[in-house]
């Protein structure tokens, strides 16, 4: 299957890798970070495609960065916000990529920042329109007046705000009404309660994608973890060399 890499435009830190490829029919067993009994939810076979085919994607990613798929799983917030995290029975602890996965017009897209970040990406057809009746729903003020005097900027709008409820990870929790965009720039930073945003805006091809990172992480610690870190803290505080004290006190 071909992989598209994206490159948004200028220079973003942190390091972050963005791609899409063609939604398909796969099998759950060519899908490595596919749950069986999510798969088994979805009554149309549009959904399941979209769903294997982002979870292929992920795992190809994930392989770029030098993660092994067979290890992680995909976890989700109380809100439904994707996470990766060690399979049961993994005894690690290294820090892993936060990510979001998109669907749209027959691809998929997925993003994948390093640890201590927050990611959200989001894509629709350029040439998509929204109708001027729905712009109350998801601006007001300032921000409905020039959307009303720009109706063709209405998806630049909408998929930057769809990006930033995914970095956030609280979707549609957030009232998209409370994000304000700004209009034709590529880059702007998005102040939402204590959070700090880049969101980033570009067209590739036939879509027009955003994409947005914040400081933080989107990952639950599990037993495994906190047991490690107990025991981390345990042998910088303890003698935990090869053997006992007191059988090495003895020769």
């Amino acid at each position: 299957m071909t992989i598209q890499l994206l490159h948004p435009p200028g220079q973003i830190e942190p390091e972050c890798l963005v791609a899409r490829c063609p939604i398909r029919t796969l099998s759950i067993e060519e899908v490595p970070l596919a749950h069986a009994d999510e798969v088994s939810t979805f009554v149309m076979q549009k959904r399941r495609d979209e769903h294997l085919t982002g979870r292929w994607l992920l795992a190809e990613v994930l392989r770029q960065l030098g993660h092994d798929p067979s290890l992680l799983t995909v976890e989700r917030t109380q809100h439904r916000a994707p996470y990766l995290a060690y399979i049961h029975g993994v005894w690690k602890n290294t820090p892993l990529p936060s990510i979001s996965v998109g669907h749209s017009d027959g691809w998929a897209y997925v993003a994948a920042v390093e640890p201590g970040w927050r990611i959200g990406v989001d894509a629709e057809a350029s040439d998509r329109g929204i109708q001027a009746n729905a712009f109350d729903m998801m601006a007001k003020g300032e921000e409905l007046e020039r959307l009303n005097a720009n109706p063709d900027c209405a998806i630049e709008v909408w998929v930057s705000k769809e990006a930033i409820q995914k970095v956030l990870g609280l979707g549609m929790h957030l009232n998209p009404r409370e994000i304000e965009i700004p209009i034709g720039v590529e880059k702007a930073l998005i102040s939402i309660e204590k959070s700090k945003i880049q969101l980033i805006k570009w067209i590739h091809l036939e879509a027009q994608i955003a994409l947005a990172i914040a400081p933080g992480s989107m990952s639950v610690a599990t037993a495994e973890d906190r047991l490690l870190e107990v025991t981390k803290v345990a042998m910088s505080e303890g003698d935990w060399g090869v053997g006992c004290n007191t059988a090495r006190n003895n020769v």
